[in-house]
């Protein structure tokens, strides 16, 4: 089991050097890893200044050496699939191979999409996260790539350099659960973050959903499951049962979220405790 944390790109964690200097406080105190949301804004009716995810990221890479970083969860139909294969390539480098890519189709509940006239389609996004998954993958073979798709094209190019990584930098999918379709598409990739609107999560849930992404696998590979929880610290012994039993369920990441409402003193004590000692 690994640790991470979780912040929004808004707020006051809209400051990269605040998120760089989090980063490097996450490090000292043991966590393993440490993710960001990829917002455009926080929602129509809420004004909050926000960061680009990317260009945190890279202020936290500089401040860190050994931790896990990436973004949880970046909607690729908002992107352009090429414009994304060279961020993260070039984060990876920077980095030195400890990037994650964290992708989704995103949604439209703080109209992400149709503040900007986009289509809010959920089908459409589902088959452009299909194409740009691909897109993505070819991009970063260093090979010459050709590519023809419903909604993406690509003739003939070449990007160098490859990743750091390889055979590819890790893709972990988030999908909605129960909803079947992005955990069967998860499956073919190296990880999975669920979401649920309704309820949180139990670890009987996590143990349902590697069940069933395991009948879907391809691949004997190293599969990750990322559990999310609210604030621990509080209570040594629940979080260590809490952690077991995610254990036992298959989980293999468990990222703590900091909200956006958190404080940034909260936040940083919360930091330095370090993740659960099991």
């Amino acid at each position: 089991m690994k640790f991470a944390l979780n912040t929004p790109n808004f707020g006051a964690y809209s400051d990269p050097r605040l998120l760089a200097e989090l980063a490097r406080e996450a490090e000292a105190a043991g966590w393993d890893g440490f993710f960001i949301w990829d917002h455009i804004h926080p929602g129509r009716n809420l004004v909050e200044p926000t960061a680009d995810p990317w260009i945190a990221l890279a202020a936290m890479v500089m401040t860190t050496s050994k931790i896990t970083l990436g973004s949880l969860v970046t909607p690729l139909p908002r992107r352009r699939p090429w414009k994304l294969a060279r961020e993260i390539v070039t984060l990876d480098h920077l980095s030195q191979g400890r990037v994650i890519l964290g992708l989704g189709i995103g949604s439209d509940r703080r109209q992400e999409y149709s503040g900007f006239q986009e289509s809010a389609d959920s089908k459409r996004h589902g088959e452009m996260l299909d194409e740009g998954l691909e897109v993505l993958l070819g991009l970063w073979s260093g090979e010459q790539f050709s590519y023809t798709g419903k909604h993406y094209q690509v003739n003939k190019e070449v990007f160098l350099p490859r990743p750091v990584q390889q055979p590819r930098i890790p893709i972990w999918l988030a999908g909605t659960w129960p909803h079947k379709k992005p955990f069967q598409r998860a499956a073919r990739w190296d990880g999975i973050n669920p979401i649920c609107w309704d309820k949180a999560l139990t670890a009987e849930d996590y143990r349902e959903i590697r069940a069933y992404i395991q009948q879907y696998r391809t691949s004997d590979a190293p599969f990750d499951v990322i559990a999310s929880t609210l604030e621990t610290g509080t209570d040594p012994e629940k979080d260590r049962t809490t952690a077991r039993a995610y254990i036992d369920a298959g989980v293999t990441w468990m990222q703590e979220r900091i909200e956006w409402h958190t404080s940034v003193p909260q936040a940083l004590t919360r930091i330095r405790q370090g993740p659960i000692r099991i």
